[in-house]
């Protein structure tokens, strides 16, 4: 199989109208270009590594091979010279495994290498390319011509009879809801005069002192501290929250009396910034003013930490008669991959219902660059945002379009551009693409499935036969980080999470955790139709949201292959897990997921270089670094994740194994499980910030 592989890259790449018309590169120039000035070479090594990948029939293969080994030599090539050749044989490893796994997979490349052998296949638009996607990129394959017979079949598929709906819904959201959120912190700028910033003196110091720390952990745009209160996330997301809560007293949704409780994970970048995180977001809230009705917890990693050796250590050791800190630590935190603050973001809510507040019964998710566009809620839906959670589809029971049996303990809702809620709060967040594609495209276009589900799932509205959101609904695969809710009840019997190696779609990693976690009823996002957020990201942090758009790009690449050896290690077959997922979800399932992300890098960056665009080589140092990583730590091999999902589920089922028990001794007013909870209490009292000054 790996002849029939380089001959469609040889095709794909060499001159002709294939290379011309698809790809719109020119690998051959970009490889025999200069090399003697600056980061040149590594312009030619990315050539060198696609013309050997065409196979020994490429009249250029021994040159690129002999390319890449002269610079081996060369110290400030070294890295990324072996990079490329390990590719290379990573490549035609994985390829032929894949295929000899999947006969179809196999049929496919054969027939696509025919065609372009035999010299049927002249550039004929799209038909063209769905073929090259039937090998790369199934998912994409006649969605740009059949986008509205997917839509319906899709929507069919998502399909869910309703058998029961839930009896005891959610009726008072402002005290039955906890609202969550995650704030990723950072410092200033190096060079930025602190002394300037508008905070306390003893802020001031601790801020010199952490710019001495080593950096241990990279955001995409997170908040520096120092960042003027209108382009703060933090103000800008709590500001619209209370705002929310304001319109629902007015309208006599909840009492006037009612306040908000909102907790908050903060990640940091340094070590030090877990200790001055309260007194600084504080501080910006008394500033900022208008937030007075919410009533903030802050949780660091440095409070998760207290939290895991005062109270839920204890528990375990005294209750399940296990030690269980050293697992617990592992999973129950805010640092790191964003995979961490999300699973710790729902599962705080079920301590809170233990030792804070047992009358909570739900948790839902914003992100602070979303809010509530309550006006236009009503307008068009007749609802409140806080009247769309009281919904009795949040719990329901239901059948799905296999006759399988669901439970809906999750709820999601979707999202709106600020610059087209003028149009309607229903219009897509995520619109078609042009099919005017180019490089990598042609073999990997995630935005096509995208626009495909978010037109299926997320613009669904129950208004007629058979989708009337009370005999039928649907469910969602396609979430979005912030609009989605999970009743307590459902998290504390299901017990997913997303796994701390998931640093990217880690909203949409979540249920995959107990996708099909037996016995049935499967647990579920229910859709919530009119659930609708405006996502302002552009307004205040469209310059950020730039800067970032590199690392974003590589961190697709590691989504790809993080997500792929997931569904492996999963306890249930890749392809029932796939088959649900698909189309967007899925199509970072992939049977040859290095393969995969080494193309599209690679054929990226000959992009970039094609427009002389010099982002080019910061792509290429960016992705090789981490590509290595992650090849380093794997080596393709699913056994690894397997044993890190195992474990992080023991640690997960010690977690609510042991609020489980704490709860029972509880009721039972044993003396060293009451004595826990006001410590817990304590510690939970001492996250709150005053916002009032």
């Amino acid at each position: 199989m790996n002849e029939a592989f380089s001959s469609v890259i040889k095709k794909l790449i060499s001159s002709g109208d294939i290379a011309e018309d698809l790809l719109k590169l020119n690998i051959t120039d970009q490889f025999l270009s200069d090399d003697s000035h600056g980061e040149a070479p590594l312009k030619r090594l990315n050539a060198a590594f696609l013309l050997m990948l065409s196979g020994r029939s490429h009249p250029l293969f021994d040159k690129a091979a002999s390319y890449i080994e002269d610079r081996k030599s060369d110290p400030r090539w070294t890295e990324r010279a072996e990079f490329y050749l390990q590719a290379v044989g990573d490549i035609h490893r994985e390829i032929e495994g894949a295929c000899s796994l999947d006969s179809d997979l196999g049929r496919r490349l054969k027939e696509l290498s025919l065609l372009f052998e035999d010299g049927r296949a002249p550039y004929d638009g799209m038909e063209t390319i769905d073929r090259v996607r039937t090998v790369f990129f199934p998912e994409g394959v006649g969605v740009s011509r059949n986008r509205e017979e997917l839509i319906r079949t899709l929507r069919d598929r998502r399909r869910i009879k309703i058998t029961r709906l839930n009896p005891v819904p959610i009726t008072d959201p402002a005290r039955e809801v906890l609202f969550t959120s995650n704030v990723l912190l950072t410092l200033p700028p190096e060079g930025t005069d602190i002394g300037s910033f508008d905070i306390g003196p003893s802020l001031r110091e601790h801020l010199m002192d952490v710019f001495r720390e080593e950096q241990l952990y990279w955001y995409d745009h997170p908040v520096q501290i120092g960042v003027e209160i209108e382009k703060n996330e933090v103000v800008y997301g709590l500001r619209g929250l209370a705002e929310a809560l304001r319109f629902e007293k007015q309208r006599g949704t909840v009492q006037a009396s009612s306040g908000l409780n909102c907790i908050l994970s903060v990640s940091v970048t340094h070590r030090g910034l877990q200790s001055c995180a309260k007194e600084y977001i504080e501080g910006e809230l008394r500033k900022a003013k208008g937030t007075e009705d919410l009533k903030v917890y802050i949780f660091t990693e440095a409070d998760t930490t207290a939290l895991v050796e005062e109270i839920l250590a204890p528990v375990a050791r005294r209750f399940l008669g296990y030690d269980g800190e050293a697992l617990l630590k592992g999973v129950f935190g805010v640092d790191g991959e964003y995979g961490r603050h999300y699973s710790f973001l729902k599962a705080v809510t079920a301590l809170w219902q233990v030792f804070i507040d047992p009358e909570v019964g739900a948790a839902f998710k914003i992100d602070l660059d979303q809010v509530f566009p309550q006006s236009e809620l009503v307008g068009e839906t007749g609802l409140s945002a806080f009247e769309h959670l009281k919904s009795p589809l949040w719990g329901a029971e239901g059948l799905d379009s296999d006759g399988d049996p669901v439970h809906l303990g999750m709820l999601a809702g979707a999202l709106v551009n600020e610059r087209d809620i003028g149009k309607s709060i229903f219009t897509p967040d995520v619109g078609f693409p042009s099919e005017e594609i180019r490089g990598d495209e042609l073999i990997f276009y995630s935005t096509l499935p995208q626009a495909l589900s978010t037109e299926a799932e997320m613009m669904t509205r129950y208004d007629g036969d058979p989708l009337d959101g009370c005999n039928c609904c649907i469910q969602r695969v396609h979430v979005t980080g912030g609009t989605t809710g999970i009743l307590i009840g459902s998290l504390r019997r299901y017990r997913p999470f997303t796994p701390t190696f998931i640093g990217r779609a880690e909203d949409q990693a979540y249920i995959m955790s107990v996708l099909f976690r037996e016995p049935p009823p499967y647990l579920r996002y229910v859709h919530k139709d009119g659930l609708v957020m405006r996502h302002d990201k552009e307004v205040f942090a469209g310059e950020a949201i730039k800067s970032a758009a590199l690392g974003k790009t590589v961190g697709d690449y590691i989504r790809l292959v993080w997500f792929s050896l997931y569904a492996r290690a999963l306890p249930w077959p890749a392809r029932r897990t796939k088959a649900l997922l698909d189309p967007f979800t899925g199509c970072f399932i992939s049977p040859m997921p290095f393969t995969m992300a080494y193309l599209r890098l690679a054929l990226k960056a000959a992009t970039f270089f094609e427009n002389r665009d010099e982002r080019g080589y910061e792509l290429l140092k960016t992705g090789i670094g981490r590509l290595r990583k992650i090849s380093g730590v794997t080596g393709g091999n699913p056994g690894l994740v397997k044993d890190l999902y195992s474990r992080e589920k023991e640690a997960w089922d010690v977690y609510y194994d042991a609020l489980d028990a704490v709860e029972k001794a509880l009721k039972g007013n044993d003396p060293f499980a009451v004595k826990l909870k006001k410590r817990a209490e304590e510690i939970v009292r001492g996250t709150r910030i005053e916002i009032e000054a």
